[in-house]
């Protein structure tokens, strides 16, 4: 069984659109209360507030004259905000995201339904307290004899409404094992460089419409903040953002499917694009070329298909290290596309070169776990001295005791 969700475009009626927009006014109000309560709780009285006391808030909140709308509309998305907030706190404390922001009205929003508060009949969907069907735009079928577990109903900021639909998909979506290997080369010029010697180019989206896209920033820029001609200022660069989004995603899911569908085993390097984007340089570039999505799609998609999904350390040499000899060459800017190896005299396409070590370094770590991480790195020797300081700490505690 396979969780999927199947996002479709929502046409709402206009009393439904009413009814969607206090919805997600509802959800951003609540969430952003908990929020400001929990940190103010933090900051003066230095408690830590959980989901249950952010509970307990929103039943006293529904209950003051001012806030009484909050009964007008569905109470599990506003739970599910709670919820939500809760996930972003764990995500935090984690180390893996930043301090959770307030929720914005331009940004749109989204509201979660879960089973308690819509109705699948017929293959239509009925939302709590509102007695017609969502109109929405069946671009594809769900898989047969499945029921949606959760909706969540989403407007983007381009003033786009859809619905995601998630189900238990229960088919047998394994495809038949071929014996073909592939190792990828992720980068800007051409987006994916395999080791069979194939170049996939960059399709660059946002150099496609950068000239709109500078001409509406401007625009909105020379426009009086929260007027009308502001709002349809941003409305028309959001829609081009939307635009852009959309047409690198399509790309990036066609090219992920094919990659998995011709391949048993795709090995991948494992990138930190949080930190590549800190070069201003190449933010734009790399910010475009959609890595971590392209890695995250190949990931789920080779668990649906049977496939298998390698990754191999970040400071594996792949670019720097003869595929021919195995030699590690010390330096070598980007700015070098091609190279010949000082001890065979092998002659490399610099990604063609490291897509065939990674694929190499990939079947070592899949095969017999092998670690491709260089005895030189960073992260090695802080492990190291790390060990280093428990073995001393063993040490003094053995000789109290």
């Amino acid at each position: 069984m396979v969780e999927k969700a199947y996002k479709f475009r929502l046409y709402p009626t206009p009393e439904q659109e009413n009814l969607l927009r206090r919805t997600l006014g509802c959800v951003r109000l609540i969430y952003n209360k908990a929020l400001a309560a929990r940190t103010q709780a933090w900051y003066q009285k230095q408690e830590r507030v959980g989901y249950k006391q952010t509970s307990a808030m929103l039943t006293n909140w529904k209950k003051q004259e001012d806030l009484d709308f909050l009964s007008k509309v569905s109470s599990v998305p506003l739970q599910q905000s709670l919820r939500h907030l809760q996930a972003a706190f764990t995500n935090f404390f984690g180390g893996r995201t930043k301090y959770p922001n307030f929720k914005k009205k331009r940004n749109g929003g989204s509201a979660e339904f879960t089973k308690s508060a819509f109705k699948w009949k017929d293959g239509q969907v009925y939302l709590a307290k509102c007695s017609e069907p969502l109109p929405i735009r069946w671009s594809r079928q769900l898989p047969p004899d499945c029921v949606p577990t959760t909706i969540t109903v989403k407007l983007d900021p381009s003033g786009r409404w859809s619905v995601s639909l998630r189900v238990n998909d229960t088919r047998n979506l394994k495809l038949t094992p071929v014996l073909k290997q592939i190792g990828i080369d992720l980068g800007i010029t051409s987006l994916v460089t395999t080791s069979d010697g194939e170049k996939i180019a960059n399709p660059k989206n946002i150099n496609k419409l950068h000239k709109k896209l500078r001409l509406a920033g401007k625009s909105l820029s020379r426009k009086t903040k929260g007027s009308n001609n502001y709002q349809k200022a941003r409305l028309i660069l959001a829609r081009i953002h939307a635009k852009i989004k959309d047409s690198r995603l399509d790309y990036t899911h066609k090219l992920t499917t094919q990659l998995i569908r011709e391949n048993q085993t795709v090995v991948v390097e494992e990138i930190a694009v949080k930190n590549m984007v800190k070069n201003h340089k190449l933010a734009r570039a790399i910010s475009d070329a959609n890595w971590s999505e392209l890695v995250r799609q190949l990931e789920y998609k080779a668990e649906w298909y049977g496939r298998e999904l390698v990754k191999i350390d970040r400071y594996f040499p792949s670019s720097k290290r003869c595929s021919n000899c195995g030699h590690v060459v010390e330096k070598l800017p980007l700015n070098i596309r091609e190279w010949d190896c000082p001890e065979c005299a092998a002659h490399h396409d610099r990604d063609i070169n490291a897509s065939i070590n990674i694929l190499a370094a990939g079947l070592a770590v899949s095969v017999c776990g092998a670690t491709v991480r260089p005895s030189g790195s960073k992260s090695r020797r802080a492990g190291a001295k790390k060990q280093k300081i428990s073995n001393s700490d063993a040490r003094e505690s053995r000789a109290v005791s």
